[in-house]
């Protein structure tokens, strides 16, 4: 059976992590993009991570350019546009596909373990995120309009 600590992923700075080295954790695991109107949810991102990771959260991001062409840039200006713009502490991953045969691995997986509105896989947009709980299970999934800060009660439930 695979688990979510069965993948591995690529760092901006292109460096393979498993996702077993957060296990233990509870993930929030986001597909971003620099240039979406859903952009400024990095801020919200980032103080969970500072508000969290110490009590056991992990907040992933992995830019995604399917959507609008909205993350077109390469590893170096992702990294300079979340770093300078918003402070981005939390891992972020080399730009991967999330939907489609060229999916990642990680996303192939992810969305069928938590299906979307009216039982599709299918990821419709930047920042849908996915909670996984500290046994690795993903327990919850969540629009691009579900503000960051709207899942709080919902981490501490599992921290």
């Amino acid at each position: 059976m695979t688990s979510i600590y069965d993948f591995s992923a690529k760092t901006l700075d292109a460096k393979d992590v498993s996702l077993g080295d957060w296990r233990g954790k509870v993930m929030l695991i986001v597909n971003t993009a620099s240039k979406c109107g859903f952009t400024y949810q990095y801020e919200g991102l980032e103080a969970l991570h500072r508000d969290y990771a110490a009590r056991g959260l992990a907040v992933l991001g992995f830019p995604c350019n399917q959507f609008g062409k909205q993350e077109p840039g390469d590893a170096a200006e992702i990294a300079n546009f979340c770093s300078l713009t918003y402070d981005v502490t939390f891992p972020m991953f080399a730009k991967i596909d999330v939907n489609g045969d060229n999916a990642h691995p990680l996303y192939k997986w992810i969305t069928k373990e938590k299906r979307g509105f009216l039982g599709s896989s299918r990821i419709k947009w930047n920042f849908t995120k996915f909670l996984v709980d500290r046994s690795g299970k993903v327990v919850g999934r969540f629009g691009p309009t579900t503000k960051p800060e709207a899942l709080r009660a919902a981490i501490e439930g599992l921290l």
